[in-house]
């Protein structure tokens, strides 16, 4: 069963990320505009005065973090900022989304309408001090993620149902060839919202509404769920000492009265030991 890792209620938590040289998880609460994390037992946040949804580390100290107009570097100890790259800087209807880095120490990162528009949504890779635009024309884009041995991102357009998978080039990381459909849970009536792939190549994506986290083969085969207490599970990963625990983000936003009345735990971030094994995040290299 999992644990309540943080009992702060987020609007909308995303963006996990274990940092491998802290030992510690940092997430964000987008419409809350803070980043939130755990020290020495006691829970601690910053607060922005924008949106931010992701980052990356670039070293034990500092994290490249994405908002609504910029790539910026944080130092979490200092808590000092020093821009890095304006990410769509003129126009003020968008904010970022989901993002990781990759294996090769680029860091891709998702925009999407604050009203979610459709068509609004880019994805970008940031490599070698250039932003890139990689893929447009999507809704709610998510789940961002790799596989162990380099040949694949994932990502995922959550209002489509659908995930893709991008085969990779192997020298610098860039996209070879279109994407294909790795999910397609129209059926099920599934939305797939942040991801992760563990050290087997397995895909552990959040089902938005559904209460869980879903686990795929690398085929795609459904292995298992993982349930938590929270209906708009938002973003899963792995951490811990073993890389063993499957932390877990959720959100408020957009909780009906029903689901509401089921559980007093939405918004909080949960932790389910010995789940899987995770991959350690990969460093960005700026």
């Amino acid at each position: 069963m999992s644990d309540i890792f943080d009992d702060r209620r987020c609007d909308l938590g995303e963006g996990p990320l274990w940092h491998p040289g802290r030992g510690q998880l940092i997430w964000f609460d987008i419409l809350g505009r803070k980043l939130l994390t755990r020290e020495g037992g006691r829970p601690r946040e910053v607060q922005f005065k924008e949106h931010v949804s992701a980052a990356g580390w670039v070293s034990d100290s500092e994290l490249l973090i994405a908002s609504e107009r910029r790539l910026f570097l944080f130092d979490i100890d200092r808590e000092r900022s020093e821009d890095v790259e304006g990410l769509e800087p003129d126009d003020a209807t968008t904010r970022s989304n989901d993002g990781r880095a990759d294996p090769w120490g680029g860091f891709w990162i998702s925009t999407m309408g604050k009203a979610a528009e459709s068509g609004r949504a880019v994805i970008h890779r940031y490599y070698q001090g250039r932003l890139t635009r990689l893929f447009g024309g999507l809704d709610v884009p998510n789940a961002i993620s790799f596989a162990p041995d380099r040949s694949c991102a994932y990502f995922a357009d959550s209002d489509s149902c659908k995930v893709m998978r991008q085969p990779l080039e192997p020298e610098h990381g860039w996209p070879e060839g279109d994407p294909e459909v790795f999910l397609d849970l129209t059926a099920e009536g599934l939305a797939p919202d942040g991801a992760v792939v563990d050290a087997g190549g397995n895909f552990w994506t959040a089902l938005w509404g559904a209460w869980c986290v879903g686990c795929f083969g690398p085929d795609g085969t459904p292995i298992g769920k993982v349930g938590f207490e929270a209906a708009h599970t938002s973003c899963p990963a792995f951490g811990g000492p073993d890389l063993t625990t499957l932390y877990c983000t959720s959100a408020l936003f957009d909780l009906s009265e029903e689901n509401a009345a089921k559980s007093d735990r939405h918004g909080m971030t949960f932790a389910f030991p010995e789940t899987g094994r995770g991959q350690a995040e990969h460093r960005v290299i700026l």
